[in-house]
């Protein structure tokens, strides 16, 4: 039992530095590669949204409201992406990632250390307060030390504190849709770690919100 364990998780430590390293090229490059990477990922999360969807059991109309939600959902956040990527420079997009990922660190540590009441028992069992607030302070972290080396104007406390919170309802969002479907991840594309889906269900919304304000020109970088 132990050598299958640790099996899993070298198989789950090296598909994470293959993930990193596909990522981290295309935005280094930025331009075509980081597109192709959005579309490409775009595509495939979409796949397991939409096979997500179809598992679900009929009812309230949620389906259907689904199928609509997704596709707005992901190429919202793929333009977001690329919009800050292309406008704003890697570093700004850095910050995303790197609130995206502050938060599930700080929450996983959070949650460990001081366990507590649960967040959502029904939907995911192991998430609870603790863990909620722990993710929300890590993002809060990263939001600023990552967005004062991008250079952002006036990155304020609300934005890493709310991008921890967005995150998270992300994930749980993710994790209602699998536990009305039945299954325990969206997808085997991933080995050691589920669908693409699964990794990125925290970064779809926050991605979709920052881009939308960068966009709107209430997010800028220093000259």
């Amino acid at each position: 039992m132990a050598t299958t364990t640790k099996s899993d998780l070298w198989v789950r430590v090296g598909s994470a530095i293959i993930l990193f390293a596909i990522a981290g090229t295309a935005l280094w490059f930025g331009g075509i590669a980081f597109g192709l990477l959005l579309l490409v990922g775009g595509a495939l999360v979409l796949v397991e949204w939409l096979a997500l969807v179809r598992s679900m059991a009929p009812g309230g109309g949620a389906r259907a409201g689904l199928m609509i939600l997704g596709p707005i959902l992901i190429l919202g956040a793929a333009a977001g992406l690329w919009f800050i990527r292309d406008h704003l420079g890697m570093t700004a997009a850095l910050w995303v990632f790197g609130m995206v990922w502050a938060t599930d660190i700080g929450a996983y540590f959070a949650g460990r250390a001081f366990g507590g009441a649960r967040l959502a028992p029904t939907i995911s069992p192991s998430k609870t307060w603790s863990g909620l607030f722990g993710g929300m302070v890590a993002a809060l972290i990263a939001s600023a030390t990552i967005g004062d080396r991008a250079g952002i104007i006036g990155v304020p406390l609300w934005i890493g504190l709310f991008m921890g919170l967005l995150a998270q309802m992300g994930d749980l969002g993710e994790s209602w849709m699998k536990r009305r479907a039945g299954v325990k991840d969206s997808g085997r594309l991933i080995p050691g770690h589920g669908g693409l889906f699964d990794r990125v269900d925290g970064l779809l919304p926050v991605a979709l919100l920052l881009g939308a304000l960068a966009f709107a020109g209430q997010i800028m970088v220093r000259g």
